[in-house]
């Protein structure tokens, strides 16, 4: 439930580079590394050509996680309510062995034996 949580709420964002429509370098906690393209269009920028375009593109994708968490019970809808509770309800009967003892001869005495039948029948245990 945690990681849940975690993963929820945390925002990140990919950087990635394109040459030429192919992905050169993509990169999730800093800048992705360019193809060293547009250093060589630079360089050649003496000559003042505006034919030529530039083949490299920079795309960043962001992913917001949650900002705002539900921390109280009582702010759930009620339908949530009676979803969590039969969880928790469940998940704890797992670990738990029922206490209900089940004894229904507890009241019964046996009867009073009058004769050993056993002894009668002649069967013995070996």
């Amino acid at each position: 439930m945690a990681l849940i949580v975690l993963l929820s709420t945390v925002s990140f964002t990919v950087d990635s580079h394109y040459c030429g429509g192919v992905l050169v370098d993509s990169s999730l906690f800093g800048l992705a590394e360019t193809c060293d393209m547009e250093v060589q269009l630079q360089s050649q920028s003496s000559e003042c050509d505006i034919s030529k375009k530039d083949c490299c593109s920079d795309e960043q994708l962001n992913v917001e996680g949650q900002d705002i968490l539900r921390i109280s019970f009582d702010k759930l809808e009620k339908e949530q309510q009676i979803f969590v509770a039969a969880f928790i309800h469940s998940y704890i009967n797992l670990f738990f062995e029922s206490q209900v003892d089940l004894n229904s001869y507890r009241n019964y005495t046996p009867p009073l034996l009058v004769r050993d039948i056993h002894l009668l029948d002649q069967t013995f245990l070996i």
